[in-house]
């Protein structure tokens, strides 16, 4: 199956696979509800969730090749992103107010490059409160939002790679391949925990589903435009 990119046509006939950018600040649902609206409503859904303040690759289908989502859904991920030493959130990320810092000066990139590596493999992670994991059907962001915490469940996942890209104190460039259900701000977390100061993650951007690239998706505005030539009777 051959999803749509870029330098591919468009078409709704049988339902198609799409590689989009999802830009900053749009949730994964903004997405698929575009799509949907130009399609006149047709089945529409996406195979793995990007946070709003996240940018990058997301697969959407539509119309039949929905069915596809299990296919695409457990392909390993490769994001690139940030993220700051010295200072802790409940939302492991700056979308919640600061409520801890610490001095991160003694750390160096040995230090770093040695954190890394040691959560490369098969590991337990924990989701953190603020996810749209479930408990007992309601999404933890909402009980956290309450200012409340409830106990999850650790789930298994596997870091394939983890490289620092770059170390500008107290900001940290850095690569993560690794399998579905990751999340990248607990694994940032626990790197800060893991060097005693504290991180928080500052930006995302997931450049790879499986052999699928960011490079080879379109843009919204690409998509607007291509899906307006395939329903322009509307």
């Amino acid at each position: 199956m051959t999803p749509r990119t870029a330098h591919t046509p468009l078409s709704v006939e049988e339902g198609q696979v799409l590689l989009i950018d999802k830009p900053l600040n749009w949730t994964s649902f903004d997405v698929v509800r575009r799509v949907r609206f130009t399609l006149n409503g047709k089945k529409v859904g996406h195979a793995g969730t990007l946070d709003p303040k996240a940018t990058g690759l997301l697969i959407v289908c539509t119309g039949k090749k929905t069915k596809s989502f299990d296919e695409y859904a457990g392909l390993e991920k490769e994001y690139t992103g940030t993220f700051r030493l010295g200072i802790q959130t409940p939302s492991f990320d700056l979308e919640t107010a600061v409520t801890d810092s610490r001095d991160s000066a003694s750390v160096s990139l040995e230090h770093l490059a040695g954190a890394a590596q040691q959560f490369v493999g098969k590991q337990l992670q924990v989701p953190p409160m603020y996810s749209a994991a479930k408990h007992k059907g309601k999404p933890l962001y909402a009980i956290a939002r309450k200012g409340k915490t409830v106990e999850r469940q650790a789930k298994e996942i596997e870091i394939a790679e983890f490289e620092i890209l770059s170390f500008t104190p107290p900001d940290v460039g850095f690569r993560v391949v690794c399998s579905k259900g990751t999340y990248i701000r607990s694994l940032v977390h626990d790197v800060g925990t893991r060097l005693g100061c504290g991180a928080v993650l500052t930006s995302l951007r997931r450049t790879r589903i499986g052999p699928y690239s960011v490079h080879d998706a379109i843009t919204m505005e690409q998509l607007d435009h291509a899906l307006s030539g395939t329903n322009s009777d509307r």
